[in-house]
């Protein structure tokens, strides 16, 4: 009996959708606890859960590519991206987790464009991410990138201005210490969205 071989394949593109989609959740999610000012347990809870759902997507993307003979594109840049993904998943996390530990129960005004621009530009990485398994939505997914790159900028700006406002009004030291962490955390976010911008384009001009 003759024995033919078929490449094994798999379709990466829904786990990585799925994936970002937690991330929109998480980033969601904090701007509407940010807002109102109260970090209670059901927010943490509800928080966690999504990490972990986000998590629970990096680790089977990695199981098959574990299995999978044949990928989309280079098996580093798959890696890449869902490390990428889930480290925006639990960024965001990790700052609540921060705000709760550091006992912060109040609305900040700072904290809350933080939180808007994050979760601009997390769809944005949603765009980005959903343009890549068709090659005509190219433009989508440069535009996409585009508005990530802008975004972190604004970060930039914003954070450099949150920390102007805190060393120069703050008198507590120890408050100084907590909102100059939750304000850098907070634009690393930005960073880590423009890491899969990155990511992502490289990998549509390998393709191209």
């Amino acid at each position: 009996m003759a024995f033919r071989f078929f490449p094994k394949t798999f379709n990466f593109f829904a786990l990585f959708e799925k994936q970002v989609g937690h991330a929109v959740e998480a980033a969601c999610l904090f701007k509407e606890i940010v807002a109102g000012g109260v970090i209670t347990e059901d927010a943490m809870s509800r928080m966690a859960a999504i990490e972990h759902q986000g998590d629970d997507v990096a680790h089977k993307i990695i199981d098959q590519l574990n299995k999978t003979f044949i990928t989309p594109f280079d098996r580093e840049d798959i890696y890449a991206l869902a490390k990428q993904l889930d480290d925006i998943t639990d960024m965001v996390n990790n700052i609540l987790s921060r705000l709760r530990v550091y006992n912060i129960n109040t609305v900040d005004k700072n904290l809350v464009e933080f939180s808007v621009v994050i979760e601009q530009s997390v769809r944005a990485v949603a765009r980005a991410v959903g343009g890549m398994q068709n090659h005509k939505d190219g433009q989508t997914v440069f535009e996409a990138c585009v508005e990530i790159n802008r975004l972190e900028n604004v970060g930039d700006a914003m954070r450099d201005h949150a920390l102007s406002e805190l060393f120069a009004g703050a008198r507590d030291p120890i408050s100084v210490i907590k909102w100059k962490d939750i304000y850098q955390e907070a634009e690393i976010v930005l960073d880590v969205c423009e890491d899969v911008a990155h990511v992502v384009d490289s990998i549509m001009v390998k393709q191209a």
